[in-house]
């Protein structure tokens, strides 16, 4: 057993048909990695039956614990919600469309000795060509913009002390698809260890994926240069203090 407690942190728009088999999965992986964890899932105001289906499940797993966004508020906002509700030592961020194996985990826990935050990199992607192309697209554009972060920004198979999430949280101000390289630039501006993993990744078989909208697009290059010129507004100065130096 790990000696740190565990928050299973993940999305889930429309995901009434991956639910049930996610949240089986989860939770007998890590019973058998951990004395103490939690699930937390924020249904971003589903259309489907993904709020009752959590409801349901909640009976009968103890440790998910759903929140439930009243009108969908995008990827970002989802994520955010579930990272703010983790309560435990250590949060494992995945999302809930079944495309990663979560007992590749076991490859991400050796790093917290001396990262703060483990970020995997999907090797290789298994989503639609145009999907991928925009992807490398996207990290490619934020290392430019920004420095080098990671290599796979938007992977959601992320394992991280929580103090990290919650120091660097009040500053992040997107809540849709640049979330992620928001919260990743802050991060490393407020001087947290980064180490990075190859996960296998696999593809969908329910569900639906919204990330490749053309709204969804258009808004993320409009919050990316936002966040860009607000940190030449805010000069070199970090953004939050790394543990121990506040």
């Amino acid at each position: 057993m790990n000696p740190f407690s565990l928050s299973v942190c993940m999305p889930a728009y429309n995901e009434e048909a991956n639910l049930p088999g996610m949240i089986a999965d989860v939770a007998a992986i890590m019973q058998a990695r951990f004395d103490d964890f939690e699930i937390v899932v924020t249904n971003d105001g589903s259309k489907d039956r993904t709020g009752q289906v959590l409801a349901e499940l909640a009976q009968q797993y103890p440790q998910l614990k759903p929140v439930n966004h009243t009108v969908n508020q995008g990827y970002g906002a989802a994520v955010f919600t579930a990272l703010s509700n983790a309560s435990k030592d250590v949060i494992f961020f995945t999302d809930s469309d079944r495309q990663f194996k979560l007992e590749e985990i076991d490859r991400l826990i050796p790093h917290l000795a001396e990262a703060d935050l483990v970020v995997g990199y999907r090797a290789p992607r298994r989503d639609p060509p145009m999907r991928v192309l925009f992807g490398h697209g996207w990290s490619s554009l934020v290392t430019l913009l920004f420095g080098y972060t990671a290599r796979d920004i938007d992977c959601a198979f992320k394992l991280l002390r929580r103090e990290t999430f919650v120091r660097v949280a009040p500053h992040i101000q997107s809540r849709g698809a640049t979330f992620s390289a928001e919260w990743l630039v802050l991060s490393k501006r407020a001087g947290y260890r980064f180490a990075e993993v190859p996960v296998s990744h696999l593809p969908r078989t329910a569900g639906s994926q919204t990330g490749a909208r053309p709204d969804v697009i258009k808004r993320a290059f409009r919050e990316l240069w936002r966040f860009r010129q607000r940190l030449w507004r805010e000069g070199p100065e970090l953004a939050a203090a790394p543990a121990g130096q506040e």
